[in-house]
């Protein structure tokens, strides 16, 4: 599954190392989230979701609308 967030990061212009940190994981996991070797579990794509203010669904390409749905 080739996700947005490297985009997202780039767009951002921000480090590997930056997020890893905000995640609390090695930067070479990180990377591994990007390049799609590894699948990122729940809680670290929701916490980039709240990171840059999007979806899940925005970050694994499941809808093109970037703003995150209403909360109820």
């Amino acid at each position: 599954m080739q996700l947005r967030i490297r985009d997202l990061r780039d767009d951002n212009d921000l480090l590997q190392k930056h997020l890893a940190e905000y995640l609390h994981c090695k930067q070479q996991t990180y990377s591994r989230y990007e390049t799609g070797e590894v699948e990122p579990p729940l809680e670290v794509m929701e916490k980039l979701a709240l990171y840059y203010g999007t979806s899940v669904d925005y970050l694994m390409g499941l809808t093109n609308e970037k703003k995150p749905y209403p909360r109820r």
